[in-house]
């Protein structure tokens, strides 16, 4: 295990973070015997979103706990419940709990906004291009987006199935260098704790290794599905994508502050930067078309810009909006890959002309660059 002072220096960093992810499971949110909200609770961690905000970072929270407030509202009781149900409970209780964040959030000036998901829209392209869109303007308008897995019309197949995971994937998707489970235990231990007297927690992960992987067991709590091998899987999520994760007690008053002021946690540091990670995958990805840029564009590209249709000259291939493909020179030089905003036939369209004319040409209004930077690889 690390030392109590690497495990402070790292909690510390928190003060540093640019964009915060903050998963929050049910069994927080959820009384267990009544099936209310526990509002207590909440408007405590309202404070720790603002004190975060007022740092100058980005707060993104993916919450649990539709399906928990939605069945008790429709007297469904505890236990297992078919899919019908849980999405009916989901419908109901979606609506309590965007409601319960806007409330204990609204009093400090903070707009929120609702973003729902599935796994679908991560794994398509173009879905995923556009919940990333969605997520940069709200954060760049000073929102928090609350996240949850859009229960209501998931199937089994296209489902995350645990918000540990999807809190991961959202963060890979926005680019976030930190990611918080508040959970009901505090950290990673070398066995379950609670039927383990020599279970011994872990301040820092350096690496999930199979030793790492073994550790971990199965059980959740009783309103949450995540177990500790979900949280690892999260874990190797984050981390691959550039961003440390810590687990830490979500029970705790204000349990962000806390575990800044060095409550117990544990840290599975990053292994790459969150912007080097994002273009080294673009960059692995196989293109399905080609466009080329004049000098003028090519020029712009170098100093981080986004391509604009104006510096196109030429489109090769069918492609999708969401799709990588080339960024070439006239002489046929390569300079980089990127996911295109555009399908290969509105790219043609569009091409040489500029963003003022995108609207009149296709006749809707459409996004001012073909590609971002932030979508890019050179």
């Amino acid at each position: 295990m690390a030392s109590l002072t690497q495990t402070r220096r790292i909690d510390a960093s928190l003060k540093d973070a640019h964009r915060i992810v903050v998963k929050i499971g049910s069994a927080l949110l959820v009384d267990r015997s009544t099936g209310a909200l526990r509002g207590d609770w909440l408007h405590a961690l309202a404070l720790d979103v603002m004190a975060l905000k007022t740092q100058g970072a980005d707060v993104i929270l993916v919450s649990s706990g539709s399906i928990a407030l939605g069945r008790g509202v429709l007297g469904l009781g505890n236990g297992s419940l078919p899919l019908e149900q849980s999405q009916a409970a989901a419908a109901v209780g979606q609506i309590r709990l965007a409601r319960a964040y806007e409330e204990v959030l609204h009093p400090h000036g903070q707009i929120t906004a609702q973003i729902l998901v599935t796994l679908e829209d991560t794994m398509d392209r173009r879905r995923y291009l556009n919940t990333r869109a969605t997520l940069e303007q709200l954060l760049a308008l000073g929102a928090v987006p609350i996240v949850n897995e859009n229960d209501t019309v998931a199937t089994d197949e296209i489902r995350f199935g645990d918000n540990d995971r999807l809190a991961a994937q959202i963060a890979v998707t926005v680019g976030a260098d930190r990611l918080i489970l508040l959970s009901d235990v505090d950290g990673f231990y070398s066995a379950n704790p609670q039927t383990d007297a020599t279970a011994r927690r872990f301040d820092v992960i350096e690496k999930i290794t199979p030793d790492i992987e073994a550790m971990a067991g199965d059980a959740g709590s009783g309103l949450s599905k995540g177990g500790m091998k979900t949280k690892l899987l999260a874990a190797r999520t984050a981390t691959s994508g550039g961003c440390a994760m810590a687990i830490t007690d979500g029970f705790a008053h204000r349990p962000l502050h806390a575990m800044a002021q060095g409550a117990n946690a544990t840290w599975f540091l990053a292994q790459d930067d969150p912007q080097i990670a994002r273009k080294r995958w673009i960059a692995a990805m196989k293109p399905r078309g080609t466009l080329t840029v004049d000098s003028g564009a090519a020029g712009a590209l170098s100093r981080g810009k986004s391509l604009l249709p104006a510096g196109v000259v030429d489109v090769l291939g069918q492609f999708g909006r969401g799709d990588p493909v080339s960024i070439i020179l006239p002489d046929g030089a390569a300079i980089g890959t990127g996911l295109t905003r555009y399908t290969a036939d509105e790219a043609r369209a569009i091409m040489g002309r500029h963003s003022r004319d995108i609207e009149p040409v296709l006749g809707y209004p459409g996004r001012s660059v073909l590609i971002h930077r932030d979508d890019m690889a050179l």
